[in-house]
């Protein structure tokens, strides 16, 4: 299948926009499962991710039945409560109510509710909360059903391209593209923590230039280098895993990014794209500094007392501070000239004193 043809340059995301020429990268803190399946603490990310300076927190919202049998196998075998993973799914369920619970809450908090949907069951439950974007997970990319649910609402499509080959990722973009329903494609390494050499930040430029649409990074090397890398690299979005402490339980917490870092990753998506928008003329930078070159660069002077006639060469002159005269620069002009009248050490030279 081709390539769609030309993407949004910019989508908005309830109040956030997101895109090259955005104002800031905007930050999705992932807590997926590391609630564990435990509502207070659920509650307790959202507090937590609202002091980071992260827009948005990100859950999963799964029904165990809709979208799993008895017979998938653990990825990680953890934990000491799940016998199956069918087991550990419906200890991850909430119900309409605690969902909607967390999206005001969420809201409260300033921040956006996002969660990606595992199956048509969990997608009418979020639908019903009004939510201003829909999270595609990685696994999810290819399951055309349940990305035309999402693409009926017209809301945007934020979407991880981690387990996806590149045909899968143009036919997700050409649905949204047919739809007109704007949309993020998110690279992603699916490993977990993802190893630098694994990272592909070169992933980026390229899904930016064949589909033209804003392209974030969806990380999961539990360090901020990666985001960070990918924000210079002109990554309009992140989203980075969540957990409370290193020594929370959960399979995710070796990819995930505490509170504290989360917030130094915000204010260095937030730098770096204030350097990326702000571009420099360095001749401008330059002439804006002449007081300082004046002071830190050199000018021509003798270097040693001369009488009138003398013919100056290479060990008659050197390079001193202020730099308020002849720049050094300019000093093999001035080889074999002959003097009008005696120079002193440290004089400053300037044309005038010698013959024409």
């Amino acid at each position: 299948m081709t390539s769609p043809g030309p993407g949004p340059r910019t989508v908005r995301i309830g109040r956030h926009a997101v895109g090259p020429g955005a104002a800031e990268v905007f930050l999705v803190a992932e807590v997926g499962n590391a609630h564990d399946g435990n509502l207070n603490f659920a509650h307790a990310f959202i507090d937590a991710v609202a002091r980071t300076g992260a827009h948005a927190v990100k859950f999963q919202t799964h029904v165990a039945d809709a979208e799993s049998t008895p017979r998938e196998p653990f990825r990680k075998r953890f934990g000491h409560l799940d016998s199956t993973r069918m087991d550990y799914w419906r200890r991850m369920e909430f119900t309409a109510e605690q969902w909607a619970g967390l999206k005001r809450h969420a809201d409260d908090a300033g921040l956006i509710f996002l969660s990606s949907p595992f199956s048509p069951r969990a997608f009418e439950l979020l639908d019903r909360l009004g939510i201003a974007a829909w999270k595609v997970a990685s696994g999810e990319a290819n399951n055309t059903p349940l990305v035309e649910l999402m693409l009926r609402t017209g809301k945007p499509l934020l979407i991880s391209t981690g387990m996806s080959y590149r045909a899968e990722i143009r036919e997700c973009a050409g649905l949204c593209a047919r739809r007109g329903v704007p949309y993020v494609l998110f690279h992603c390494t699916s490993s977990y923590p993802c190893p630098p050499e694994e990272t592909g930040l070169n992933v980026i430029a390229e899904l930016a230039r064949e589909f033209e649409c804003p392209v974030g990074l969806s990380d999961h090397s539990g360090e901020v280098y990666a985001p960070l890398a990918a924000a210079a690299l002109g990554a309009s979005a992140i989203e980075a895993h969540v957990c409370l402490s290193r020594d929370s339980f959960g399979i995710d917490v070796g990819a995930s990014l505490t509170p504290a870092e989360i917030r130094k990753l915000a204010d260095g998506l937030q730098s770096i794209r204030r350097m990326l928008l702000h571009p420099v003329d360095k001749d401008e930078a330059a002439r804006k500094l002449e007081p300082m070159r004046r002071l830190f660069c050199k000018s021509i002077v003798f270097e040693r007392d001369l009488p009138a006639g003398a013919v100056i060469g290479p060990q008659d002159l050197a390079g001193k501070k202020p730099g308020d005269g002849v720049p050094i620069g300019r000093v093999a002009e001035f080889y074999g000239l002959k003097l009008k009248r005696a120079v002193a050490r440290d004089e400053a030279l300037s044309p005038e004193q010698f013959h024409d």
